[in-house]
């Protein structure tokens, strides 16, 4: 069993972090804008200003976690792309759909916002697996 190559991990993970604030600015903050605001005002409670830097923060902490999931997954089934995409589908289980359920059990925000907002997470979390995987060597 090989060691993890930390630096990589986080190299890596600023890469998929960075794509992941990209994602999460198109999807979330033109796609999804209006249904968002729409949102936020049914439940009377608007976006704090700093919510966008912590927003910004967390998806860099993601992409290291993404990235780590795949250094990890790597000693099981081989680098590559299909290792990456399968760390991103772990992950995305793990970081978007049962936190989803979990937020859509409130009933504070509609559904299909909810499954819209994390259906494009999958998209943007095997993106950016997939460009910060290439940057991991053990």
């Amino acid at each position: 069993m090989t060691r993890i190559n930390w630096t990589r991990v986080f190299v890596g993970g600023l890469v998929a972090g960075f794509i992941i604030n990209a994602f999460e600015i198109f999807w979330s903050g033109f796609v999804l804008r209006e249904r968002w605001q729409a949102a936020m005002q049914a439940i009377h409670h608007p976006l704090p200003a700093a919510a966008i830097w912590i927003f910004a923060l967390e998806a860099l902490a993601m992409g290291v976690a993404a990235i780590w999931l795949y250094a990890v997954a790597r000693a099981r089934f081989g680098p590559g792309p299909r290792t990456a995409l399968l760390s991103a589908a772990g992950y995305w289980v793990i970081g978007y759909a049962l936190p989803a359920v979990g937020i859509g059990q409130t009933g504070l925000f509609p559904v299909q916002l909810l499954a819209m907002t994390h259906f494009g997470g999958l998209l943007e979390i095997m993106l950016a697996t997939l460009a910060g995987a290439s940057f991991y060597k053990d």
